[in-house]
């Protein structure tokens, strides 16, 4: 099985990294970082997935150029996961948690297990058993963006896909989200 897929631009040769798993779609993406993912079910084959990534080649290398076009994004100011002190584990873990908590409240919904971790991608996800995880660099935002990721993988539980319905149980606990959302992008997570 395929793990990485290599594309040609102008100037270099740009690794496309497979993460397979569970989805049930295939998705593109295209960090501010220039790192390129292709996001896959576990069943696609090989010469679908090499398929579909030379079927969207022109789209990624316009995206990797306007990455490279733009600044990079803002890196987090934040120490490395590996030289957080217990004490700052506890803290990190006690904030969100306290925030899913409220928010858990005010909202009326449960969840199962709350994980704190290094997510490379991600800020944040639920899983249909209802557990959230939640990116450490969160702490270290401005509150309004940590509350907003809350409130976002809380409303899974709710809805668990990005329909309006979805959307529309974000906005009734977080009316300001999509200028969250676009303060959020403005940061990377690697």
């Amino acid at each position: 099985m395929l793990t990485e897929i290599y594309i040609q631009n102008q100037n270099e040769k740009l690794k496309v990294q497979v993460v397979r798993s569970g989805r049930k779609t295939i998705g593109l993406e295209v960090k501010q970082t220039g790192n390129i993912y292709a996001r896959i079910p576990y069943s696609l084959s090989d010469p679908k997935l090499v398929h579909f990534v030379k079927e969207h080649e022109e789209w990624i290398l316009k995206k990797y150029g306007e990455t490279r076009n733009t600044d990079s994004g803002k890196k987090v100011p934040a120490p490395p996961v590996t030289s957080l002190t217990a004490a700052d584990k506890t803290n990190i873990v006690g904030k969100i948690a306290e925030r899913v908590e409220y928010y858990c409240r005010i909202m009326n919904v449960q969840v199962g297990k709350v994980t704190i971790r290094n997510q490379k991608t991600r800020w944040g996800s639920c899983s249909s058993k209802g557990n959230v995880n939640f990116n450490y660099l969160l702490y270290y935002l401005p509150e309004e963006l940590l509350d907003y990721v809350v409130v976002h993988e809380l409303a899974h539980r709710r809805h668990m896909d990005h329909s309006q319905r979805f959307w529309e149980e974000v906005e009734k606990y977080c009316p300001d989200y999509r200028n969250c959302r676009k303060k959020l992008k403005e940061y990377h997570t690697e």
